[in-house]
C-alpha cells in the first residue's frame, strides 16, 4: 500500500511527541484534582464529602485559585509532583481542551485520627482540535488520596490509562498490562489492533520510562516500525528496585493514531507493597 502526504506529515516524530506525549504521560498529574463525586461508599462523613463537593464545584467552574484552596502547602504526590505542578497541569489541561467531562467514584475510605483515607477512580474524557484534527482522551486513574483539616496532603496512584485517538477513524485496540509486578519479574505489554489489517499499512512503537516528574514534559522518543502481525508484542523485565514504570504504544493508520499509556506498578518482593 502506497503511504500518502497526509500520513507521512502524521509521522513527524517531533511533532508526535511535542502535541501529544506530553499529554499522554501526564494523565496522573492532570487528574490529581478530585472531580465530580458518585459516593459509592454508603455512610461516608460529610466532612469528606463536603471537601469533594467543593472542589468538584470549583473545577467545574474553571476556577483554579479556588480549586487549589483545597491543596495543603505541603501536598505532594507520586514523582514527587508538588502543588506548583499541579497548578500548571490543571492550567494546561483546562487551556487545551475545548470539551473535558469528569466522572469521580469514592470507592472507599477510612479515618485515622484527623485524617480521612479515600479512595477514588476517575475517568476524563475531553475533546480538542490541532490542525484541523479532533483528539479525544481518555483517562481512567484510581488513587488514594489523604485529606486533613480540607485539604489535601498527599494522593499514591494505584492505577492508571491514558489514551489518545487522532484522527477520523483511529485504530481500536486490545491492550494487555498486568496492573503490577514484583521486582526483576517479567511482563507482557500487547497492544492488538481489533480491526482486520486488510491492506492497511500499521506502523507502531512502544516505550517504557521511569515514571518521574520530569518525564510529564520530557518524555522520550517512539522508534516506529513496520507492524505486520496486526499490533504490538513485547516482553520486558521490571527493574530490581520498586520503581514504577510507564508503558506507552502508538498505532498509526492513515485514518488515525491512537496511543496509550499504562502505569505498570514495581513492587518490593518481600515486603509485597510499592515503596512511599
Amino acid at each position: 500500500m502506497k503511504i500518502s502526504p497526509s500520513l507521512w506529515q502524521q509521522l513527524s516524530l517531533r511533532r508526535l511527541r511535542q502535541r501529544l506525549l506530553p499529554t499522554l504521560l501526564g494523565a496522573s498529574l492532570l487528574l490529581i484534582a478530585p472531580l465530580p463525586l458518585r459516593a459509592q461508599s454508603g455512610g461516608a462523613p460529610a466532612e469528606l464529602t463536603d471537601v469533594l463537593a467543593q472542589i468538584d464545584a470549583a473545577a467545574n467552574r474553571g476556577d483554579l485559585d479556588a480549586v487549589m484552596e483545597f491543596y495543603a502547602p505541603e501536598f505532594r504526590a507520586d514523582e514527587a509532583v508538588d502543588r506548583a505542578a499541579i497548578v500548571a497541569g490543571l492550567a494546561k489541561l483546562w487551556e487545551r481542551y475545548d470539551s473535558l467531562d469528569y466522572s469521580t467514584q469514592l470507592l472507599d475510605y477510612s479515618q485515622q485520627g484527623d485524617r480521612f483515607i479515600a479512595e477514588t477512580e476517575t475517568e476524563i474524557r475531553g475533546l480538542r482540535n490541532d490542525g484541523g484534527r479532533d483528539v479525544r482522551l481518555l483517562a481512567t486513574l484510581r488513587s488514594r488520596q489523604t485529606i486533613q483539616d480540607g485539604q489535601m496532603i498527599r494522593q499514591d496512584v494505584l492505577a492508571e490509562r491514558t489514551q489518545l485517538f487522532v484522527g477520523a477513524n483511529p485504530p481500536t485496540i486490545d491492550i494487555s498490562l498486568p496492573e503490577q509486578v514484583s521486582v526483576g519479574e517479567t511482563f507482557s505489554f500487547d497492544v492488538i489492533v481489533k480491526e482486520p489489517l486488510g491492506n492497511n499499512l500499521l506502523l507502531g512503537g512502544a516505550l517504557e520510562e521511569v515514571t518521574e516528574g520530569d518525564r510529564y514534559v520530557e518524555p522520550g522518543d517512539f522508534d516506529l516500525e513496520l507492524l505486520q502481525a496486526g499490533g504490538i508484542f513485547k516482553q520486558g523485565r521490571a527493574p530490581e528496585q520498586p520503581e514504577d514504570r510507564w508503558l506507552s504504544a502508538i498505532i498509526i493508520r492513515e485514518d488515525g493514531i491512537t496511543m496509550v499509556t499504562q502505569r505498570l506498578r514495581v513492587i518490593g518482593a518481600a515486603t509485597g507493597a510499592s515503596q512511599p
